[in-house]
């Protein structure tokens, strides 16, 4: 009996990649963006002249690192070509995985040099890099807070939109106690009861009460602002020497690493809440992803029916999860009146838990990736000042307004997909 024959397969010589309509449409739109962006630094070549100059050094740093000196229009040309080689990579739909991500990073890259090469051209001032690399860190201080604040609150499941309010009033309250105590200590003591007020607040009406979460946070945003006026109103400006009067976080350099040339003044000579900052990422990501809690709050923020079916508290996950973000918000809000002034004033918080709510959504609900938004946030508006030293025609106020215009192309799916937990924003009921 002879053998019934096998055909071979046939051999496929390259595979062929499948993309979804969502990501197509995020990839053009990614494009576009670029490519339009590439366009406008294109239209810059028409208006530079002489060199660039770029400061490494502060001028009272002790060791002074050279000044770096480029070519204005060849630098920006380059710039400009990168920029749009990487939107034609990304349009054309051959790039993938890492390749994707480094003609995306390039391509930011070459528009951050490309626009300061413009704004430092023919100027009597260098760019100085190190301010603006240790303003980013100051700035993004209370962004990296509110950021986890919120990862930790949707990551169970409770949209918390009241950031805002949450720093409002953390801000406040450290302002005063600061006043009357003249401690630090006791200042930031009362910043973070502020804030976890607050977050129970938000916890009381969404998780027992069932209140639509949204709705809350903006009541509870309005709630801080009328509360913290009044009170500065009637209680803080009449005697403002007394009450309005609060110490100041100093500088605490690391010894031997804050006199290292340009990384030194920069990441080792920042206040105490700068550091927390950068300890708390670590901590919220390691609660998050390595223990049993971290899981607990990660599956009631996904599917909290089949968590509670295997004996998980839903409820009592959600509480902890809201409050220890409440911490983190009052920590943030001590930033507006002790890393500042030392005073409150009306509304100081300017929007920033808001920013830091884009920080949540942009970094994709994950605590590093949220902290480096933030921080993109303030290079952003650290960026509004310096650019505005260098007397460009350029006003401030339009740089100021980026960070809102990146949140809007973000949300609306133009860096890529973002999905938040399954249940964030749904209320349980057993």
């Amino acid at each position: 009996m002879s053998a019934t024959p096998v055909m071979a397969a046939p051999q496929v010589s390259g595979v062929e990649r499948l993309e979804s309509s969502e990501r197509r449409r995020s990839r053009l739109s990614l494009g576009v963006l670029l490519l339009v962006l590439g366009l406008g630094l294109a239209a810059l070549l028409l208006d530079i002249e002489g060199t660039a100059s770029f400061a490494l050094s502060d001028a009272f740093d002790e060791v002074q690192l050279p000044v770096i000196a480029v070519p204005g229009f060849p630098t920006l040309l380059a710039c400009t070509l990168l920029l749009l080689a990487g939107a034609v990579g990304i349009l054309s739909g051959r790039l993938h995985g890492w390749t994707f991500t480094l003609a995306a990073t390039v391509a930011g890259l070459a528009l951050v040099v490309g626009f300061l090469t413009w704004a430092a051209a023919g100027r009597d001032l260098p760019f100085p890099v190190s301010n603006q690399f240790a303003g980013t860190l100051a700035l993004a201080t209370p962004l990296v807070f509110g950021a986890l604040t919120g990862v930790l609150g949707e990551r169970s499941g409770v949209v918390n939109v009241s950031i805002e309010g949450q720093f409002l009033t953390a801000a406040f309250a450290a302002a005063l106690v600061g006043s009357i105590t003249k401690s630090v200590v006791w200042a930031l003591g009362a910043a973070v009861i502020a804030g976890v007020l607050m977050a129970a607040l938000l916890a009381v009406f969404a998780i027992t009460y069932l209140v639509d979460q949204v709705v809350l946070g903006v009541v509870l945003n309005l709630l801080a602002s009328g509360l913290t006026g009044y009170l500065y109103d009637q209680l803080v400006q009449p005697d403002s020497q007394n009450l309005n009067l609060s110490p100041i976080l100093g500088k605490i350099p690391i010894p031997g690493l804050s006199s290292l040339p340009f990384v030194g003044p920069v990441f080792f000579d920042q206040t105490i809440l700068a550091y927390l900052a950068g300890v708390s990422v670590l901590v919220v990501w390691f609660l998050l992803y390595r223990t049993k809690w971290g899981l607990r709050v990660r599956a009631v923020g996904e599917h909290p029916r089949a968590a509670d079916t295997v004996g998980v508290s839903v409820i009592g996950i959600r509480w902890s999860a809201v409050l220890l973000g409440g911490l983190f918000a009052g920590l943030g809000g001590a930033f507006f009146t002790l890393g500042t002034t030392g005073q409150f004033s009306k509304d100081i918080t300017v929007g920033n838990g808001f920013i830091a709510l884009a920080a949540v959504i942009m970094g994709r609900w994950h605590p590093g990736l949220a902290a480096v938004m933030a921080l993109f946030f303030g290079f952003v508006k650290q960026l509004g000042s310096q650019v505005q030293s260098l007397k460009t025609p350029v006003p401030s106020d339009f740089l100021l307004l980026l960070p809102y215009v990146a949140t809007i192309i973000a949300v609306a799916g133009v860096l890529g997909r973002s999905r938040a937990p399954a249940a964030d924003g749904a209320p349980y009921v057993k």
